[in-house]
């Protein structure tokens, strides 16, 4: 999840782009143990007690505890990337309107990497085109770009979520046929089947992600990836060792 809630640690311990000032490397494990509130937290941990307990005891305490913390850390990195790429093409745009800010770079910013603004901003826009050289628009859109451009570059990134998808994702591998039970809607369906029915989910909405949509998605696609990959090693390892 992303998220401003408690704005001090958040700041410190969440994780935030490659492009931030505010990266640390410690981040990439920190933030996991941040939360954007109670029910960001219940939901990762309801996940954790439901799936891990198995896990646990198939792998052991100390296996079970390095492939979660590995899972996170696959998370974190995957966001990363992905965000690196997003925000990279944002910077690029910002530069070059600040090299040359016109009424027209200015629609043309918000319109492709902030439209969720652009109403509010509409009135502000008019003036600017009919006033192209005021200096006064001049700056303000100069700092209206710089501004969106820093909430998105410094807008951390929290949970727990990446990790428990790939306790998720083990959970699918090692116990394919087990039966879970769905609350909405409230039906059976074998644990290999919810996997891939969320993952996919999760590939189709970080792919296509919503206006306003807060979520990491390619954070929890990290943690199963990681997982997918480091559950199949240690099987390949059990079959060559036997």
């Amino acid at each position: 999840m992303i998220t401003s809630f408690n704005p001090n640690l958040v700041e410190l311990y969440g994780l935030h782009s490659f492009l931030s000032d505010l990266f640390n490397p410690i981040q990439l494990l920190t933030h996991m143990f941040l939360h954007g509130g109670l029910g960001h937290i219940f939901s990762n941990m309801i996940g954790l007690i439901v799936f891990g307990p198995m896990l646990e005891r198939y792998w052991g305490p100390r296996r079970f505890t390095f492939f979660y913390f590995f899972c996170g850390l696959g998370a974190a990195l995957l966001f990363s990337g992905v965000n690196y790429y997003e925000v990279s093409a944002v910077y690029e745009a910002v530069r070059d309107y600040r090299a040359n800010p016109t009424p027209d770079g200015f629609s043309a910013f918000i319109t492709e990497h902030a439209g969720v603004y652009y109403d509010n901003l509409s009135q502000f826009i008019d003036s600017y085109q009919a006033q192209p050289t005021n200096p006064d628009y001049v700056q303000g859109s100069l700092k209206i770009v710089n501004k969106l451009f820093g909430q998105q570059v410094d807008q951390p990134m929290v949970g727990a979520s990446g990790a428990i998808f790939g306790v998720l994702m083990a959970f699918g591998l090692l116990f394919p046929n087990t039966e879970l039970l769905l609350l909405f809607p409230p039906i059976p369906i074998k644990a290999k089947y919810f996997v891939i029915l969320y993952g996919a989910f999760e590939l189709y909405s970080g792919v296509y992600q919503q206006s306003g949509d807060n979520v990491a998605h390619f954070a929890h696609i990290g943690g199963m990836l990681f997982a997918y990959i480091l559950v199949k090693y240690w099987n390949s390892q059990r079959k060559t060792f036997y």
